[in-house]
C-alpha cells in the first residue's frame, strides 16, 4: 500500500449515546427531497441500489476500505492504549477527495456498507475520512439487496455502532501485533518474505499436524469376505435377485480377518456349506435435509459439487448477492448476505418456499410446521440469516440466461439447499438380512450356525427433500446406504444359493489431506475465525508457499512445517488453536458490548512481548536446503536445484550469484500437447495465482485451458483430447461439451 501525506489519529467510534442524536437528525430529516448521499463499497452494489432509490439520491462505490493501519511500519502506539494511525492510501486519494466533494453537497449521509463488523468498520473510516460528521449520518444494512429489503432498511436507520468496530478495530490491531512482531523474527532465522498470523498460522498448524500425522502413519493389513448369494427361483438368477453379504460372525464372535492365511482357512471351511436366511428385520427410519447453507457450508458444497475454490465460490456469492440485471424484472440480487454463520430464516421467506413447495412437489412435501435449525460450531452468530434465495419462486431455470455458467450453478446450489431444508424429511424402507452358512445340519438351528453374513438395503419410500437435493460427501466418509439398492424378498428359513466366495485384501488408511473446503469446516469447528475470515486466510497460506494445493488437496510444505514447527516451538500460547479460538470468543465480547477493547488488548500483549523476547533469544537459525533438481545449468554447467520463491518453487542455478541463470519450475503432466503435438502440457499460474495448462514451447505455441487435459479423444465429436471436469471422475470435452464418467457418456452439449 502507498501512503498519502494525510495521516488521520484514531478516534473512537460514537459512542452509545449518540446513537439516539443520530435517530432523532434522522426523524427530523425523513421528508422527500433531494440531497441524500447514500455510499455502498462496491460499483455492482451501488448500480444496483441506485436504481431502486431513484433520483432523490446520490449512490457512490468506497471500493471496499478506505483507510488502513501503514504498510511499513507497525503503525499502532502500544504506549498509549494501542492508539492506531490510519493512512488514506494513495490509490484511494482522488476517491475519498470525490466523496468529501459528494459529502459536502449533500444534505444527509447514509452508509450502506457490508451487515458484518468489517462494513460497520468501513462505515466509521468513511466518516473519518471524509469528514461526513458534519452532516447527518445514518447507517443503514442490507441482507439481502431486493427494492423491498432496501426501501425498509433506508425507513430504519441506525447509527454506526461503536461496539462492532471496536471490535474489528481490535481484530485489526491484534493481527498487526502478531505479524509485524513475529515476522520479523522469521526473517531472520529463516527467510526474508516469510510471514506469522494470528488465524494464519493455527491454520497453518491444522494442515501441518495432519501431514505428520500422514508421514508417521504405519498402513495395517486386514481382509473382508463376502458372499455373493441369489434368491432361489427355479431358474437363472436374475440380477435383481442377486445381492452381496459380509461375514460378521465366527461361531458366536465378531469377526476380525487381519491376513490371508486367517481368510483363506475361513474359504476353505465354506467349500460346500449351505446358506439359510436366518433373520430378517425391516424398519422405516427418517433422513432429515440439512440446514441451509452458512458460509462455510457454502464453500463446502461448492467445492464437492461444483469443484470451486473457497476465494471463487465467495467472488461468485458476492456478485449474486449485489445484484444481476434480470432483464423486464430489472437488476436483483438473488441471495442474502453470503457472509454469515446462522442458519436462521425470515418468517417471510419461509412462507414463500413452503408455496413453491406446494406449487410445485405437491402439499405432501410441505412439513405440518417450518423447521428450525440451530447451529453447534463455537461462536456462531445467530442475529443475521442463512445464505439463501431473496425470493423462492425465483427458480434456477428463470434466471439462467442472465448468468455466467458458474454463477447459476452456484445459485441453483443454494436454491435447491435452501428449499430442500423447507422440506418433509425422506423416508427410507430399510432391511436387514442374517445369512446362516454352514453344513445343512449346522443351519437347521439358525442361532447354532458356524457361520453368519449379514446383508443391508435401503429403499426410498418417500422421497421429501431427497427429490430436489441431497448433501455431497468427503473423501472418507461412509458410503449412503441407498448406494447398496434394494435387497431381493426374502423370508426366514429361505434357502438361497452361493454364486461366489469374495476375499477381498485392505490396508487402513491414513488420515486425508485437508481441502480447502474440509479446512474452513475444520477452522469453523475449532472456533478459528469467522465467516469473512475463512478463504483470505486459506489464500495466505498459500501465497506465502506454505501450503500447496495438490490435486485440490492441501499439502504442507517443507517451508511451511518449519515455520509452523519454530512458531509452536517458541510461542506455544499464541499459535495455539484453543488460544486463537478464546480470542475470537472475546473479540465477539467486545462487538455484544461486554468487553471493552484496549484492556483486552493489554491483557494479551505483556505476556505476548516476554515470548517475543525469549524466542529472539533462544530461536535458532534454519537454513532451507535447496533441492536438487537433476539437470545441469545450460549456461555454467553446474548443478541446478529448485528454490522456492515469492510465486512458489523455481529452478535456479547452484553457482549464484555468479551465474543468475533462472527459469519457472515445469509441473508436467504427462500429456502430448493437442495442438502442436511436439510439447507437453505442463501446469502453469496466472498473475493471480490460478492454476492453469499449456504447452511447454509457449509462445511458439498458445495451448491453453483452464481445466486439465486428459490425453483421450472424443467418441462424439474426435476432439483429441478431455479434460477434468467439477465433479471427481468425470471428464468433458471442451469441443461439444460431452460428459464421460467411467468411460460412459453421460450428457452432450446442446
Amino acid at each position: 500500500m502507498s501512503e498519502s501525506t494525510t495521516k488521520t489519529k484514531a478516534r473512537r467510534a460514537p459512542t452509545k449515546s449518540s446513537r439516539a442524536t443520530s435517530a432523532k437528525s434522522t426523524r427530523s430529516a425523513s421528508g422527500a427531497g433531494r440531497g441524500r448521499l447514500v455510499i455502498v463499497e462496491s460499483p455492482a452494489k451501488a448500480k444496483t441500489i441506485s436504481k431502486y432509490l431513484g433520483s432523490g439520491y446520490t449512490v457512490k462505490a468506497s471500493m471496499g476500505h478506505v483507510r488502513d493501519l501503514p504498510k511499513s511500519t507497525l503503525g499502532v502506539d502500544v504506549d498509549d492504549n494501542f492508539t492506531p494511525t490510519y493512512l488514506v492510501p494513495r490509490d484511494k486519494s482522488k476517491l475519498i477527495k470525490e466523496l468529501k466533494a459528494s459529502v459536502q453537497g449533500a444534505r444527509e449521509i447514509y452508509l450502506a456498507t457490508d451487515p458484518d463488523r468489517e462494513g460497520e468498520a468501513i462505515a466509521w473510516h468513511l466518516v473519518q475520512a471524509t469528514g461526513a460528521d458534519s452532516k447527518p449520518v445514518h447507517r443503514v444494512v442490507f441482507h439481502e439487496i431486493t427494492p423491498e429489503a432496501v426501501s425498509e432498511a433506508m425507513a430504519s436507520p441506525r447509527a454506526i455502532d461503536p461496539d462492532l468496530v471496536d471490535a474489528q478495530q481490535a481484530r485489526r490491531v491484534l493481527d498487526r501485533l502478531v505479524g509485524y512482531k513475529v515476522s520479523p523474527l522469521l526473517w531472520k532465522k529463516v527467510k526474508r518474505g516469510l510471514s506469522a498470523g494470528r488465524v494464519q498460522t493455527a491454520a497453518l498448524r491444522i494442515v501441518a499436524e495432519r501431514e505428520r500425522e500422514i508421514e508417521a502413519f504405519e498402513p495395517v493389513e486386514y481382509w473382508s469376505l463376502e458372499a455373493e448369494l441369489a434368491k432361489q427361483t427355479g431358474a437363472r438368477a436374475r440380477k435383481q435377485d442377486i445381492f452381496r453379504a459380509a461375514l460378521q460372525r465366527v461361531r458366536g464372535k465378531k469377526v476380525k480377518l487381519e491376513n490371508a492365511e486367517q481368510t483363506q482357512e475361513i474359504v476353505r471351511a465354506l467349500d460346500g456349506a449351505s446358506y439359510r436366511v436366518a433373520d430378517v428385520s425391516r424398519k422405516e427410519v427418517q433422513r432429515r435435509p440439512s440446514p441451509p447453507f452458512t458460509t462455510s457450508t457454502l464453500q463446502q458444497e461448492a467445492s464437492r459439487k461444483l469443484g470451486l475454490g473457497v476465494r471463487r465460490t465467495m467472488q461468485l456469492a458476492q456478485e449474486l448477492y449485489e445484484g444481476v440485471d434480470l432483464g423486464s424484472q430489472g437488476t436483483q440480487g438473488l441471495i442474502t448476505y453470503m457472509r454469515t454463520d446462522s442458519t436462521n430464516i425470515a418468517a417471510s421467506a419461509q412462507a414463500a418456499a413452503r408455496d413453491e413447495i406446494a406449487r410445485r412437489y405437491g402439499a405432501e412435501y410441505v412439513p405440518e410446521r417450518p423447521p428450525v435449525y440451530t447451529r453447534k460450531a463455537k461462536g456462531a452468530q445467530e442475529a443475521h440469516e442463512a445464505v439463501r434465495p431473496t425470493s423462492p419462486h425465483r427458480d434456477p431455470a428463470s434466471v439462467k440466461p442472465f448468468l455466467s455458467s458458474q454463477q447459476f450453478k452456484l445459485y441453483q446450489l443454494i436454491w435447491q439447499r435452501f428449499i430442500a431444508s423447507q422440506m418433509r424429511p425422506a423416508i427410507l424402507d430399510q432391511t436387514g438380512v442374517d445369512i446362516a452358512a454352514g453344513s445343512l445340519e449346522e443351519i437347521a438351528r439358525p442361532a447354532d450356525a458356524p457361520y453368519l453374513f449379514r446383508a443391508t438395503g435401503s429403499v426410498v419410500k418417500f422421497p421429501g427433500f431427497m427429490a430436489v437435493y441431497q448433501a455431497g460427501r468427503d473423501e472418507g466418509d461412509d458410503a449412503d446406504e441407498l448406494e447398496k439398492g434394494a435387497l431381493p424378498p426374502l423370508a426366514s428359513g429361505e434357502d438361497v444359493d452361493l454364486l461366489q466366495l469374495i476375499p477381498e485384501q485392505h490396508f487402513t488408511q491414513p488420515p486425508p489431506r485437508y481441502t480447502e473446503a474440509s479446512l474452513v469446516k475444520a477452522l469453523e469447528e475449532r472456533g478459528i475465525g469467522r465467516p469473512s475470515t475463512y478463504a483470505p486466510t486459506i489464500a495466505t497460506i498459500l501465497a506465502r508457499g506454505y501450503v500447496a494445493n495438490e490435486q485440490k488437496k492441501l499439502a504442507a510444505t517443507e517451508l511451511g512445517l518449519i515455520v509452523n514447527d519454530l512458531l509452536v516451538e517458541h510461542f506455544p500460547q499464541v499459535f495455539d488453536v484453543g488460544f486463537t479460538s478464546q480470542m475470537e470468543e472475546e473479540l465477539d465480547e467486545i462487538a455484544s458490548g461486554e468487553r471493552a477493547w484496549v484492556p483486552t488488548l493489554h491483557e494479551f500483549y505483556g505476556p505476548f512481548v516476554e515470548t517475543l523476547n525469549r524466542a529472539e533469544q533462544t530461536m535458532e537459525r534454519v537454513r532451507l536446503k535447496d533441492e536438487p533438481a537433476g539437470e545441469d545449468c545450460e549456461r555454467c554447467g553446474r548443478p541446478m536445484v529448485i528454490k522456492l520463491g515469492k510465486y512458489g518453487k523455481f529452478l535456479a542455478c547452484s553457482g549464484f550469484p555468479e551465474c543468475r541463470n533462472a527459469r519457472p519450475l515445469l509441473v508436467r503432466t504427462g500429456v502430448r500437447c493437442p495442438t502442436c503435438g511436439e510439447g507437453e502440457v505442463v501446469e502453469r499460474r496466472s498473475k493471480k495465482g490460478r492454476t492453469f495448462y499449456g504447452c511447454e514451447r509457449y509462445p511458439a505455441c498458445d495451448f491453453v485451458s483452464w481445466n486439465k487435459p486428459v490425453e483421450q479423444a472424443c467418441a462424439s465429436c474426435g476432439n483429441p483430447y478431455l479434460v477434468e471436469a467439477g465433479r471427481r471422475g468425470q471428464l468433458k470435452c471442451p469441443s461439444c461439451g460431452t460428459v464421460v464418467e467411467g468411460g460412459v457418456e453421460l450428457a452432450r452439449a446442446g
